[in-house]
């Protein structure tokens, strides 16, 4: 017979989320009560102008949805460009088929620092969307778009980084993944197809843990704490917002924000403790306003002085 003194499933449930939100509660009044004790930035300097160049170069290609000159363009560029950082590269190819046709999809994998230490994956997702479904025209509606911040903009960190981790190799080994296919589909089953083909293929490169750089261009950049990111992994989400806090990187804000399903999901199911770092709260997204204009080299900036200190 069930002891009628103990709580249900539901009601434990209910009381462990409590206890994590409350632990969150306190740990963002510490963090308010630190913010006048910031720590002096040791970590190489970033280029925010540099880091810009590149999110202009990859939408002179075009859109860059999987099977277009844009796609295939840009595949070309930025395995040229990291194999100039770092002398591991690999391009893991794969298809994706649905009822209408099949793609070739590519994620580019690079390898920075020593072997035997900490392993660091830092990711971002190259393609861009197939159809502008929220165009406020809807005859543009099944137009590809260019996605500066959606697609180009977390890249455009991370190529700026490979340059940095180049000259200053880490003690750390730092894994760079550009996803393909996370933008493919119209609904999550035909989405995130490049994370999900990694997680089932990481062998060697399996990290301890991981950071998604998402839609981190917006010129008006507000970076709250993604909801599946604190379930999934809360000490990581502290120590990034409050290695936030330490730099005075006032854009990353200690408070919940959507929970967004992205690529850092497909590595979470996989056992990896992964975040995504993004602003979602983004009117241009998904239609064919997505454009440099909407992005600034300040925003690049404030993510990629935060990933240099992570990692240094």
């Amino acid at each position: 017979m069930d002891n009628p003194f103990e709580p249900d499933i539901k009601v434990k449930n209910i009381l462990t989320e409590l206890k994590k939100y409350f632990k969150l509660a306190q740990w963002l009044l510490l963090l308010g009560l630190l913010s006048f004790f910031r720590a002096e930035a040791t970590s190489p300097e970033f280029d925010a102008e540099h880091a810009f160049q590149y999110l202009v170069r990859q939408c002179e290609f075009g859109p860059r949805n999987p099977g277009s000159n844009g796609h295939e363009n840009a595949r070309k560029y930025l395995i040229s460009e990291l194999k100039q950082y770092s002398k591991e590269v690999v391009a893991q190819e794969f298809e994706y088929s649905d009822k209408q046709k099949s793609v070739k999809l590519t994620n580019i994998i690079a390898r920075f620092g020593k072997k035997g230490g900490e392993k660091i994956l830092l990711s971002a997702h190259w393609d861009t969307r197939p159809f502008a479904e929220h165009d406020a025209n809807p005859e543009k509606r099944n137009t590809p778009i260019l996605g500066a911040n959606d697609g180009a903009s977390g890249v455009a960190v991370l190529l700026e980084i490979a340059k940095i981790l180049k000259s200053n190799s880490p003690e750390n080994e730092v894994f760079i993944v550009l996803f393909d296919g996370e933008d493919y589909g119209k609904n999550t089953d035909e989405m995130f197809l490049g994370s999900r083909y990694f997680a089932k293929n990481m062998a060697q490169w399996k990290p301890d843990y991981g950071i998604l750089l998402d839609m981190i261009g917006d010129k008006e950049l507000d970076l709250p704490i993604e909801q599946l990111s604190f379930r999934a992994a809360p000490d990581l989400t502290r120590k990034v917002w409050q290695t936030a806090n330490d730099l005075g990187l006032r854009a990353f804000h200690p408070q919940l924000g959507p929970a967004v399903m992205d690529d850092h999901v497909s590595l979470i199911e996989a056992g990896v403790p992964c975040i995504d770092i993004i602003d979602f709260d983004y009117p241009y997204w998904h239609t064919t306003e997505d454009t440099p204009d909407k992005c600034s080299a300040e925003s690049l900036a404030t993510v990629g002085k935060l990933i240099l200190a992570l990692i240094y």
